[in-house]
């Protein structure tokens, strides 16, 4: 996995993101906390990666298969709980297709085996340093 860089200027918030392989994003915060809302807000980049792994990780698996998924929406909400100190995330899939309920099943449970999932669910380490 190639390195993510960022970047802050002057204006509040907004964060310029660029992948090793040249991939650009901006992430910025709602106007309700100071930002112009100009990008993605953290909480939903979390989000997107977890709804991009899931749907490619499906269209992967399908298409191996050989099954006739049409079409993957998904739906990611995202809870903080300061109490518990938990976050929680509620991931609804909608998968169109010629699908029997076997390969839906199925697919649900490969959704819960892509990269970002196994991340998100196991325990994290973040090392920082000042350079």
């Amino acid at each position: 996995m190639g390195k993510i860089t960022s970047h802050l200027r002057n204006t509040l918030y907004q964060v310029e993101i660029q992948s090793e392989s040249g991939n650009q994003i901006v992430a910025d915060e709602p106007i309700e906390l100071g930002g112009g809302n100009l990008g993605f807000s953290p909480d939903e980049l979390v989000r997107a990666a977890l709804a991009a792994c899931t749907s490619a990780t499906l269209r992967m698996y399908a298409d191996r298969k050989g099954w006739d998924l049409q079409d993957v929406n998904l739906e990611l909400d995202f809870i903080w709980d300061k109490e518990l100190s938990k976050t929680t995330i509620h991931r609804n899939i909608h998968l169109s297709g010629n699908l029997d309920e076997a390969q839906k099943d199925r697919l649900l449970n490969i959704a819960n085996m892509c990269p970002i999932h196994k991340v998100y669910s196991n325990p994290i380490e973040i090392i920082s340093s000042l350079k």
